[in-house]
């Protein structure tokens, strides 16, 4: 925080008396620290290292050297009461902890995917073990394309020859930047069969005699799906064309800041300016469901990049944050709801109001999908707000939508609307128990059974269990989002796209109109914009499936709608 006055020396001590605690408890846990994981039969050794500024600030970075995987930034860190919390979205994964009186060693669990015991002794850093003089003919990058009818991604396979044989680490970078550790790798010949437990799947492959391509089966829950890998020589390969992306020097002025919420997390976010003297209107963007960082990186597009590239070359000064606990965020993203999200997005507007180029009388809000819930609460909250876009917003509450988008995606995936329909219906099921079931233990138990009758693999039974009774999700399924809608007076911009399966424009804009229309609010436009799919791209089904395949981010069309009805306002 930039001081203007020069502070009093009794103020000084108050406030390093009051920072004193904080600081010696996150003194005691900074330092290196060793742990062994074991996941299927098999030891990684992992190293934490962990510094404290002198603010009290964590830092943390994670070595997992049999692996290969050295130095991995956590995104969050914090220590209080003895328990330590480290969230790390590249392995989409999350730590917690509890440091003995000593403060020599933490007892806790790695989650990702599922639960495993990660206990720590303070130490040296762990070392590498050993590799072979030479690599193995297939050591490197392997990249293929799977086809699941609902969704096209690209895996992608990283196998290293080590002293204890072949290893193998899988990811979807479609999905996540995270790798998941193959649980074996065994190689007879020409055969190759890579399996990952962790996610009820195995990969059987021919490799060709010239080691360009491997050939053959990915097999998840019982369902195979032909799969063939080459080689990728250059990292380049792995990139997707994506024309929309500002490139650098940017015609405004680019600041990362930070603000505060009410639960004193702090929000790392980026603020661009037009050129000029302004004040000028602003808005701030809110993400969809999901640790989203800033840009709402997914599917290799960063759409509010995009976005808010357009309209500051428009004269509207923008700000975009990374979720709490995600990216540069602290916080705690796994226990929040979208109520606390709605917290998150008043104190943006907060900051907005402190800046001397921002007009005050003229802050808006712009949420996408989950955001489009959070923005008429946050609206609500703060008369302030002075307009809101909603962005494939919805206007039912989350159990709908969850069941509708089912059929829909199962529909366009290729199945016939009977088999959709059954599926669906079995998903309304899954959610009725989540609604109704208030105790924990017997809810667990309940979804284990159902979830192990569907088919679901036992290693995969856990993680889902956990993310259907998550706050967030229990939250999402009860919440009418036309609750805080009948509440709003400040104009509202309703868009969706014609062919957005996810968040169904039949579905939700009907019951956005009426809602907005029970308020009384008069400066509403509600429209669905032909062709386009729930991230605003030009699509030719909606499915989720074309989001990564299609060049463009967000259409032109979308984005001028948005600029042009802001600038009236």
């Amino acid at each position: 925080m930039k001081q203007n006055i020069v502070i009093k020396l009794a103020l000084m001590a108050l406030i390093a008396a009051t920072l004193a605690p904080l600081c010696r408890a996150q003194a005691l846990i900074a330092g290196d620290w060793q742990g062994v994981l074991t996941v299927e039969g098999r030891q990684l050794h992992i190293a934490m290292h962990i510094a404290a500024a002198k603010d009290g600030a964590l830092f943390a970075t994670v070595d997992n050297p049999d692996q290969g995987q050295m130095g991995t930034q956590a995104n969050a860190v914090s220590f209080k009461d003895s328990k330590l919390t480290l969230t790390i979205n590249a392995y989409n994964g999350v730590y917690e902890g509890t440091m003995n009186k000593d403060a020599t060693e933490i007892t806790g669990t790695w989650t990702q995917d599922q639960p495993l015991e990660l206990n720590f002794k303070r130490g040296a850093p762990a070392q590498a073990a050993p590799k072979p003089d030479a690599p193995s003919d297939i050591d490197g990058t392997w990249l293929g394309s799977l086809d699941t009818g609902a969704i096209k991604l690209r895996i992608v396979f990283k196998i290293v020859n080590t002293q204890d044989g072949l290893t193998a680490q899988l990811q979807s970078p479609d999905q996540s930047p995270a790798w998941l550790p193959a649980t074996s790798v065994t190689r007879s010949g020409s055969s190759l069969t890579i399996d990952l437990k962790a996610l009820g799947a195995v990969f059987e492959g021919k490799i060709a005699a010239d080691l360009g391509s491997i050939e053959g089966t990915f097999t998840q829950m019982g369902s195979p799906l032909p799969l063939t890998l080459k080689r990728i020589k250059d990292q380049s390969e792995l990139e997707l064309r994506r024309p929309q992306n500002p490139v650098k020097p940017y015609p405004y002025r680019e600041e990362d800041i930070t603000y505060t919420n009410k639960a004193a997390n702090t929000l790392a976010a980026t603020l661009t300016v037009p050129p000029g003297k302004g004040p000028f209107p602003a808005v701030l963007l809110i993400v969809g469901s999901g640790p989203h960082d800033r840009d709402e990186s997914l599917m290799g597009h960063k759409p509010f990049l995009v976005l808010s590239d357009y309209l500051t070359r428009k004269g509207i000064v923008v700000l975009r944050a990374d979720k709490r606990g995600v990216g540069k965020s602290t916080g705690d993203y796994a226990t929040a709801t979208t109520a606390d999200f709605a917290a998150d997005a008043e104190a943006g507007v907060a900051f907005l109001k402190s800046r001397p180029e921002v007009d005050p009388h003229k802050i808006g809000l712009i949420g996408h999908s989950e955001g489009g819930i959070i923005a008429p609460l946050a609206a609500v909250a703060d008369p302030d707000v002075a307009f809101i876009v909603l962005m494939a917003g919805s206007g039912v509450p989350g159990d709908q939508i969850i069941v509708e988008q089912a059929r829909l995606i199962a529909e366009a995936g290729g199945e016939t609307k009977e088999k959709a329909a059954e599926d669906a219906e079995k998903e309304r099921e899954t959610l009725a128990l989540v609604e109704t079931e208030k105790d924990p233990a017997a809810l667990n138990k309940l979804l284990g059974i159902k979830l192990a009758a569907e088919g679901v693999p036992d290693a995969q039974i856990a993680a889902q269990t956990k993310a259907l009774t998550s706050p967030w999700f229990r939250y999402f399924l009860t919440y009418d989002s036309a609750t805080a809608l009948r509440k709003l007076t400040c104009p509202v911009l309703a868009l969706s796209g014609e062919k957005d399966l996810q968040v169904p424009p039949a579905q939700n804009l009907p019951a956005i109109r009426k809602a907005l229309e029970e308020s009384g609010n008069k400066h509403v436009e509600v429209d669905e914009l032909p062709g386009l799919n729930h991230l605003f791209q030009t699509a030719k089904t909606g499915s989720p499936s074309e989001y990564a395949q299609i060049e463009e981010t967000m259409s032109p069309v979308a984005l001028d709608k948005i600029a042009a009805w802001i600038l009236k306002q």
